[in-house]
């Protein structure tokens, strides 16, 4: 249908030109009327030309609106052409849109696929998490129903075994559900002003037992316990639980931690929070995975300490709330400092 529209439009325009110069060359028109019919004749070859010139330039852009609609309904985004911005005409527009609303369509669908990819890593992540304490279970409940319930020493280390294992599944759902909210935006941060140095030394009270069971000696510096920070007290407190534990976990026997706070001279106010080990260290290629969903430095240890994997990611969320983040630093073999900013609160007046 096409073609033929375009051959019609040709001949039309070839057959006006010839009439309109066989009437020019033949003479001088006699009268009115011949007169007429030669303006005529120019009009309709006029009007072919621009018919035919249009059909054509029509076709191309239809062609092209068509590109960019199959390039959309295939979901090949890196086919779309280049709209032309000289053209004015309605088809052009057309394209343009069509052409500007794919961008659109292309940017959503790669965050729906890298959100998809997320989702898909994060199930894998939780399947292989929930696997090893459900099976430690399955297993001491299965040799204790062979008969090992019938032998009391037998069955109480059992017992302790599984106790263990449900409450590592305790504190992996526990987790698991913060970092769900945190990502998601469900749990909000209150900012208010509090004391930093009474949040340090509830986490220290905290702390104190898990490490003297390990061996390691706190030691807590605050420069002025009278700096008050803008933050959320729950979740900054949960943020150096969790790194102070890392630090802990990740020691050395006879090894140390140092929490220290001091003042930043930048232009906002803020205070300086560092949880520092003297413990393994990170290898320079795994600093910048550190913050991620279930990676462990070192998976054994994590795992029989009890580690979830979950808590340097849930530091990471908690901080960017606060509009701050994480910073590392180590040397392997011989420890890790954390550390993090938060802004002053206004001085009290008197």
């Amino acid at each position: 249908m096409r073609t033929i529209g375009f051959k019609t439009a040709v001949i039309t325009f070839l057959l006006s030109f010839a009439a309109m110069a066989t009437a020019l060359f033949v003479g001088r028109p006699e009268s009115g009327v011949e007169y007429l019919l030669i303006s005529g004749l120019c009009a309709l070859a006029a009007s072919a030309g621009v018919f035919a010139y249009s059909h054509v330039a029509n076709g191309r852009r239809i062609k092209e609106l068509n590109r960019v609609m199959k390039a959309v309904s295939e979901k090949k985004f890196g086919e779309l052409p280049a709209a032309d911005p000289g053209s004015r005409d309605e088809l052009s527009r057309l394209t343009r849109e069509v052409t500007e609303a794919a961008r659109v369509m292309e940017a959503e669908y790669r965050r729906l696929m890298m959100l998809e990819n997320y989702r898909k890593d994060f199930i894998g992540d939780i399947s292989h998490e929930l696997k090893t304490p459900i099976f430690a279970i399955q297993g001491y409940v299965e040799t204790l129903i062979d008969g090992a319930l019938e032998d009391e020493e037998v069955n109480r280390h059992f017992l302790q075994k599984t106790m263990k294992n449900v409450n590592r599944l305790t504190i992996l759902t526990n987790d698991l559900m913060e970092i769900a909210k945190l990502e998601t935006g469900e749990l909000k941060s209150h900012i208010q002003p509090l004391y930093i140095a009474d949040t340090v030394q509830e986490v220290l009270e905290t702390l104190q037992h898990r490490a003297d069971e390990d061996d390691i000696t706190i030691h807590q510096q605050v420069e002025d316990d009278q700096y008050r920070v803008m933050a959320d007290r729950n979740q900054i407190r949960q943020v150096l639980i969790n790194l102070t534990e890392n630090a802990i976990k990740y020691n050395k026997p006879g090894g140390a931690v140092h929490i220290r706070v001091s003042n930043l001279a930048d232009p906002v106010g803020s205070v300086s929070i560092s949880v520092s080990d003297t413990g393994i260290g990170i290898a320079p290629e795994h600093i910048k995975r550190v913050t991620e969903r279930f990676f462990r430095v070192d998976k054994s240890r994590s795992r029989g300490r009890g580690g979830t994997g979950l808590g340097l990611s849930i530091v990471k969320h908690i901080l960017e709330s606060h509009g701050s983040s994480l910073k590392v630093k180590s040397v392997l073999g011989e420890g890790t400092t954390f550390s993090f900013s938060l802004k002053k609160a206004e001085k009290i007046s008197a």
